[in-house]
């Protein structure tokens, strides 16, 4: 073996890159060799006065709505693409240096997840973010049905197909996916984080209650889609009409099931359309397998009886849904391209 190849060879057995899954709300890293290495927030902490960053991920995310002055936190991600482009590099900057340390050779590959609805602008944006820090990696954008389908466990290599609807944080991403890649595709911008606004809205409206946005989430987690009436949580919150007076107040399962509707009622819509443009050879592969769940989303109670109600298709929820486009990820880091599965679109940062 030449000089080049032992050389290329240890680079492979030191490093052979990284997998990102860049969400709304958190942002998951896996490294071969070394399972996930990252889950955190997706958050950064700056001093407004110099722009130094002062925390990142669970450090930062603890001082969102409670920083002291002269300290922004920011959420540099919105509906699943980048909203700041400075902070998000900041932000994944911190996180890879953090994970890489010892890395110093060669240009590694970075597999990292886009939603379907990013623009070419937005994708650009986040190959650069992710290849533009400290560490300058080969960035391949891989659409997040592709990842989710793959991180679903079910074996495509016999030519079927998979429907997934991945609900995360910022965006709905839907698809029917085969090994040779996504067939039909659905991307919604909506997910966990315009079910936690409308929650609070229709609790200040109909309860008179001003509330964070970590109490809106606790009442989806808490009461979700079970319309049960006489079940109820209280909450912390302000109440604007007593001059900003502190107080709780008991917020009702069906008020949570209505503010949780239009998100709903877009995610079934979108569905619906998708599964009207099955082609006719993929849908008994559809129906027989059902369809899996995967995000965050997947775990809001009563939400996979309502989609199976309303398709009549069975559902199933993906094990460790909240991990399951990383695992698809890693799937294709660890293959490393030559693999029977869907394929993932490249750019260079």
């Amino acid at each position: 073996m030449t000089l080049v190849g032992v050389v290329k060879k240890l680079h492979r057995a030191l490093w052979s890159g990284v997998a990102v899954d860049l969400g709304t709300v958190n942002t998951l890293m896996y490294m071969a060799g070394r399972g996930v290495v990252l889950d955190e927030p997706s958050v950064l902490a700056v001093d407004s006065f110099n722009g130094n960053v002062v925390g990142v991920g669970k450090e930062a995310a603890s001082l969102y709505g409670r920083a002291p002055e002269g300290v922004d936190v920011i959420k540099p991600l919105h509906d699943g693409v980048i909203s700041d482009p400075d902070a998000c590099s900041a932000m994944l900057d911190a996180f890879l240096r953090r994970i890489c340390r010892h890395h110093r050779l060669g240009r590694p590959d970075a597999l990292v997840c886009v939603p379907g609805c990013a623009t070419s602008v937005e994708r650009r944006a986040l190959a650069r973010a992710v290849g533009s820090g400290g560490i300058h990696f080969h960035v391949t954008l891989v659409q997040e049905p592709v990842a989710a389908a793959l991180g679903s466990d079910v074996d495509l290599s016999d030519g079927s197909a998979v429907l997934i609807v991945d609900i995360g944080g910022g965006t709905t991403e839907m698809g029917v996916v085969t090994a040779q890649g996504p067939v039909r595709t659905q991307s919604l911008r909506v997910g966990g984080n315009e079910m936690d606004a409308a929650i609070a809205h229709e609790v200040r409206a109909q309860l008179g209650m001003t509330i964070g946005e970590r109490s809106a989430e606790r009442l989806k987690i808490a009461l979700g889609l079970n319309g049960d009436e006489r079940a109820s949580v209280v909450v912390n919150g302000v109440d604007p009409t007593r001059w900003g007076r502190l107080g709780t107040t008991e917020v009702p399962a069906d008020l949570v099931g209505e503010a949780l509707e239009r998100s709903i009622s877009a995610i079934l819509t979108g569905l619906g359309d998708l599964l009207a443009e099955v082609p006719p050879d993929l849908a008994e592969d559809v129906l027989g397998r059902g369809m899996y769940l995967a995000g965050g989303g997947a775990l809001l109670h009563g939400l996979a009886q309502r989609i199976s109600d309303r398709t009549r298709c069975k559902v199933t929820v993906v094990q460790d849904p909240l991990r399951c486009v990383l695992r698809g990820l890693a799937a294709l880091l660890d293959q490393g391209g030559e693999r029977n599965h869907p394929t993932p679109r490249s750019y260079a940062a």
